[in-house]
């Protein structure tokens, strides 16, 4: 009688065959799923927003890739945040100043800037307010609503300008958390105050 013994070696070329095709596999798994968390992150949680012009310098420079988010936002003074506005085509940067229901006065002549009274020490800022726009001041900012400032005071459109004025917190965007790019200036743009 004979005896057939199974031969337990792999056949030359099937072991990296398999080898080589599981890692193929694990490795698109793995990418699959990177970018689907990706995609949901940026859809429901973040988004990438580009700072375009000079109306935030020094804290933010034209070009400059930022991370915005909204979840479970609500603005604040200081806050830099990405909104649109119903007169522009694009979105704006800009600086919280005051919230619904405070009271803004900004002197021209002093270029000091008050909320309910009281000046702010505005480190931030490239130069004192000088330029006006077409809005009176004092002015109570509506329940529902910032008022926001660009730190370059004398080139900014913001809302002394009617044209932006006090902005509806619907259409904000979300919070600036993050400058990405350039890398030489990662990191929290508020953090610079």
């Amino acid at each position: 009688m004979l005896f057939q013994t199974e031969n337990t070696e792999p056949a030359a070329g099937k072991e990296n065959t398999a080898g080589f095709s599981g890692w193929a596999y694990d490795w698109a798994e793995a990418l699959v799923t990177a970018l689907v968390v990706i995609v949901l992150l940026f859809s429901f949680v973040m988004r990438v927003s580009t700072v375009d012009g000079d109306s935030m310098l020094p804290t933010l420079h034209d070009g400059e890739f930022l991370l915005v988010s909204d979840l479970f936002y609500s603005p604040e003074p200081g806050d830099i945040i990405v909104a649109k506005t119903e007169n522009f085509d694009y979105p704006i940067v800009k600086r919280v100043i005051a919230t619904g229901g405070q009271l803004v006065d900004i002197n021209f002549k002093t270029h000091e800037v008050r909320v309910d009274g009281v000046v702010l020490e505005e480190t931030y800022i490239n130069a004192p307010t000088k330029v006006s726009y077409d809005v009176t001041f004092p002015l109570v900012v509506p329940e529902g609503c910032v008022f926001v400032l660009g730190d370059n005071r004398n080139e900014s459109s913001d809302s002394r300008d009617s044209r932006i004025g006090c902005i509806d917190e619907r259409r904000i965007l979300g919070q600036v958390v993050l400058r990405v790019l350039p890398i030489s200036a990662f990191g929290n743009p508020r953090a610079g105050e």
